[in-house]
């Protein structure tokens, strides 16, 4: 089986730290724990590698995060992959820093990159890892929280979170969304 994960970011260094790119951080991560490549193909970053039995393109959108539904569209018809084996990581100010949910379909949550890709996919049934964020930003600060880089508590804590999204990736691709969904929600 054949699987397309997807992390939502922005490109350029001044984004490469912020609580907007956490998707790309947990790609990241992932490709490094197996020693994967990027390289740089239409619309992303991309990387291929195996985990057991199945094959994972792992795709970082070079199209901004707002536009991110053309890079999903293209990978999935150029690699041929079924919607159901779509895993899109994003950031969300909804959950608390470090708090991962999964879900098999839902709302857009007011996230720009996820309303695109519902957009180009015409659904919004496929699977996303929410990472959260926080939300500790005054009214009207929204943007520069979420372009703004990780506090240095936050920065204390995500190798151990990247650690379990690497863990619900291989999951997410050997065991099935539900099954992932009830090792790893709540937890």
């Amino acid at each position: 089986m054949k699987y397309l994960i997807v992390g939502l970011g922005n490109i350029g260094d001044e984004y490469r730290n912020t609580r907007h790119n956490i998707g790309f951080m947990v790609v990241d991560h992932y490709a490094a724990s197996k020693s994967a490549v990027w390289d740089d193909r239409r619309y992303g970053f991309v990387t291929s590698l195996r985990e057991k039995n199945a094959q994972l393109v792992l795709l970082k959108p070079s199209t901004y995060m707002n536009l991110s539904g053309m890079a999903v569209r293209y990978w999935l018809q150029k690699e041929n992959i079924p919607i159901e084996n779509l895993l899109v990581v994003v950031d969300d100010l909804n959950l608390p820093f470090g708090t991962l949910r999964l879900r098999m379909k839902g709302s857009d949550g007011g996230h720009n990159g996820l309303k695109n890709i519902e957009s180009c996919l015409l659904t919004a049934n496929y699977s996303r890892l929410r990472f959260g964020i926080g939300s500790e930003f005054s009214t009207g600060h929204q943007i520069d929280f979420v372009l703004g880089e990780l506090s240095t508590e936050d920065k204390q804590r995500l190798d151990e979170r990247l650690d379990i999204t690497d863990r619900i990736i291989s999951s997410f691709c050997l065991q099935g969304m539900e099954r992932t969904m009830n090792l790893f929600n709540g937890k």
